[in-house]
């Protein structure tokens, strides 16, 4: 059986998100979990597993920079899937709460509801930690008399025998996460082609270095749904560009726009074509 290596431990976004997706593959994945983004990647580099699940950008927060980073700097992965996840953060905490003084989370939970806490619990203490699952773990090992709660997946929360003191606490009701499914590079991908994922570097110190690149897509059609900028770490000013781009019949204007953009490019790789999975709340 094919392993998966999702963001753990057990309970969080990212693993409800593996499920959802390894639940509608047409082969079964062992799901595997590790401490953070950056080993998850790491795993999949290594063949400790096949692949790996993890967030690329949030709709409130914007772009998760580690997993952004770590797939500038590799060349031995590709994308094969995205996900985009609608997320559901509840406010758990053990049974016989009476009132909640500190409230622990991740910091994109808690930014994403921030709202609902300064509106309802203002004078609790805000506490980050890895995870919404280390949150909710975290609630379980303290006594209900302490107040404490994690915002937190329903699956999180109930795996360590919390209970709900509110559901849907996001601020927005839109609130979606997009994952990307990694692989090692392989030949060609069988799955649909909807999107390309393209990175490059440009000279940031020409005038008009990224509208001559923009313009190459712009010319020929091509729809982009998604630019991200990140520092290149090479000198102060220099910057990595991400594309997603939309792949339809329009195969040779494509084509010709990525010559194009390569060539007033410092480099230029890309990171997999691949279908989109809207999962339905």
């Amino acid at each position: 059986m094919k392993k998966m290596g999702v963001l753990g431990p057990l309970g969080t976004h990212s693993e409800a998100a593996a499920h959802y997706l390894t639940s509608r593959l047409p082969e079964q994945r062992e799901l595997v979990v590790y401490p953070d983004i950056f080993v998850v990647i790491q795993a999949v580099e290594s063949g400790e597993v096949d692949s790996c699940l993890v967030p690329v950008e949030n709709s409130l927060e914007g772009a998760i920079n580690i997993t952004l980073d770590t797939l500038a700097r590799s060349d031995d992965l590709q994308v094969m899937r995205e996900l985009i996840w609608p997320v559901h953060n509840q406010l758990m905490a053990r049974p016989g709460v009476s009132a909640v003084r500190r409230i622990y989370s991740h910091p994109q939970p808690i930014s994403q509801c921030w709202g609902y806490l300064q509106a309802h619990y203002p004078a609790a203490e805000v506490v980050k930690v890895a995870s919404t699952a280390r949150a909710a773990e975290l609630v379980a090992e303290e006594p209900a008399a302490s107040g404490a709660a994690a915002i937190c997946t329903q699956r999180g929360g109930e795996l360590n025998g919390l209970v709900p003191l509110a559901t849907e606490i996001q601020d927005s009701m839109s609130n979606a996460t997009r994952f990307f499914e990694l692989q090692r590079r392989s030949e060609e991908s069988v799955l649909p082609h909807e999107k390309m994922l393209v990175i490059c570097e440009i000279d940031g110190k020409k005038p008009g270095a990224l509208y001559e690149v923009l313009k190459e897509f712009a010319e020929r059609g091509i729809n982009m749904t998604r630019i991200e900028s990140r520092p290149a770490r090479t000198e102060l000013g220099a910057y990595i560009f991400f594309f997603d781009l939309e792949m339809d019949d329009n195969e040779e204007e494509l084509q010709a726009s990525l010559v194009a953009v390569r060539q007033k490019s410092k480099w230029l790789k890309m990171l997999g074509e691949f279908p989109v999975i809207e999962a339905r709340s």
